[in-house]
């Protein structure tokens, strides 16, 4: 029996979840997403913060990013794999709800999804959900941000800075990035994205 992926290149690095991190048997570093990926989502999980998602190939915007995949200990199914996934993007780990696809998903349904990574990993999941920032320019990805720090959010560390900040550290790079970070520091006149969460949360 071949095992099973998940894909990891934004908070699924670090906080994989309980069922997940239980599941894991090894990680494959320093691999590249299989479609580029930019701050294009509001999270109502982080008081609107912008997360990453899979951008469209002919999308003008995002890029291929650095990830890495979780490799599951062999027994994990295709199934369980999903379920497992499908609750942590939900929220709802330990919760036992199941992925069940619609024909036609909305704005807001976590679809799971698959690629082939290689002869001894062919399935490797990952989560997708549909944009809903119109206008990503990094003034308005640092608002929200800047707006999600002051929120409940940041003081759970479930903030936008946080969240960038977290992203950063996996070697994440998006061509908003740059200028979305310089505009978070100017916006608390601050020098790092550590410093500007504590500047707003304290």
């Amino acid at each position: 029996m071949s095992k099973i992926g998940i894909l990891a290149y934004g908070s699924l690095i670090c906080d994989p979840g309980e069922e997940i991190q239980a599941a894991i048997d090894n990680f494959i570093e320093n691999v590249k997403t299989p479609f580029k990926v930019e701050f294009l989502r509001k999270s109502k999980s982080r008081n609107g913060a912008p997360t990453l998602i899979p951008v469209e190939e002919s999308s003008d915007y995002g890029d291929y990013a650095k990830a890495k995949i979780l490799v599951l200990k062999e027994g994990v199914s295709k199934e369980e794999a999903t379920h497992m996934l499908y609750r942590r993007e939900r929220h709802k780990v330990g919760s036992g709800i199941k992925y069940e696809p619609r024909p036609k998903p909305g704005p807001n349904d976590v679809l799971i999804c698959k690629y082939k990574y290689s002869q001894d990993l062919k399935t490797v999941l990952y989560a997708k959900i549909k944009g809903n920032i119109k206008n990503p320019t990094p003034k308005n990805l640092a608002c929200l941000a800047f707006k999600s720090a002051c929120s409940k959010a940041g003081k759970k560390r479930q903030d936008g800075i946080s969240y960038l900040y977290d992203a950063k550290c996996s070697g994440i790079k998006t061509p908003l990035m740059p200028e979305y970070e310089k505009e978070i520091l100017r916006k608390t006149n601050t020098k790092t994205l550590r410093e500007a969460w504590v500047a707003l949360t304290t």
